[in-house]
C-alpha cells in the first residue's frame, strides 16, 4: 500500500476514534441548564438566614420548601432599585401563570432604623400581598448576615437625621424548590428572564 494511503487511512481512524471518545464523554455529561441568570450552583455562601416577618413570626430558609424563593436586600424608602425589583417580580409571577403561587419573593431590609414591622407590611401589601418583608433581630444580627450572603450596605446620610439613602447590593438570590442556592439575578435583568429561570427551577433542574 501506498505510504501516503497508509498514512492518510491512520488518520482518519485516530480522528474517528476521537470523535466517539468525544462522544461518550459528552454522554456521561449532561448539559448544564441554561439559565439567564449567574448560576452559582455549590456556592458556600447565602445558606439560609433565621428572620423575623413583618407579623412577627421567626422565618427561615426552610419555611418555604416547595416554592422557588427569591431574596432580596433593601430598604423601603428607597428611590429606584427596590421598587423596580419589586415590580418586576409581580411581572414574574403574572407571567408564571398558574405557577405564580410557587413563587415566594422575600424582602429583607437593610433599613432597620426606618422599616419597621408595619411599614413593611404596608411596603410588600402595595406590591403583592403574597411578598414578605423581613428584618434582623439586630443591627450585629444584620450586618452578620450581610456577611454570610456576600451583600453590601452602607448609610449615606441625608441634610436631616431622617432624610438618609442606604447604598446596597442590588441583585437576587435565588433558591430551587429544595432550598439550595442556585442563581444570582443581577438588577435589571428583567421579568422575562427571571420567569424562565423560575420556570427551569420549578421542573427541578
Amino acid at each position: 500500500m501506498n505510504p501516503d494511503r497508509r498514512n492518510t487511512l491512520k488518520t482518519i481512524a485516530a480522528a474517528a476514534g476521537l470523535a466517539s471518545a468525544g462522544a461518550l464523554l459528552s454522554a456521561c455529561q449532561p448539559d448544564k441548564p441554561q439559565f439567564r441568570g449567574i448560576d452559582i450552583t455549590g456556592a458556600d455562601y447565602a445558606q439560609g438566614f433565621q428572620l423575623t416577618d413583618f407579623d412577627g413570626r421567626p422565618r427561615s430558609l426552610a419555611d418555604f420548601k416547595g416554592k422557588v424563593v427569591v431574596v432580596f436586600f433593601g430598604y423601603t424608602q428607597c428611590p429606584d432599585v427596590c421598587p423596580t425589583t419589586m415590580s418586576e417580580m409581580v411581572q414574574v409571577k403574572q407571567l408564571l401563570g398558574a405557577d405564580g403561587d410557587k413563587l415566594q419573593v422575600l424582602f429583607v431590609s437593610v433599613d432597620p432604623e426606618r422599616d419597621t414591622p408595619e411599614v413593611l407590611k404596608a411596603y410588600m401589601a402595595s406590591f403583592d400581598p403574597g411578598f414578605l418583608g423581613l428584618y434582623a433581630a439586630s443591627p450585629d444580627a444584620l450586618a452578620q448576615l450581610a456577611k454570610d450572603f456576600k451583600v453590601y450596605y452602607k448609610k449615606v446620610d441625608g441634610k436631616t437625621p431622617t432624610s438618609y439613602t442606604m447604598d446596597h447590593t442590588a441583585a437576587s438570590f435565588v433558591y430551587d424548590p429544595q432550598g439550595r442556592l442556585r442563581l444570582y439575578s443581577r438588577y435589571g435583568s428583567g421579568a422575562e428572564a427571571m420567569a424562565d429561570d423560575v420556570r427551569l427551577l420549578l421542573k427541578g433542574v
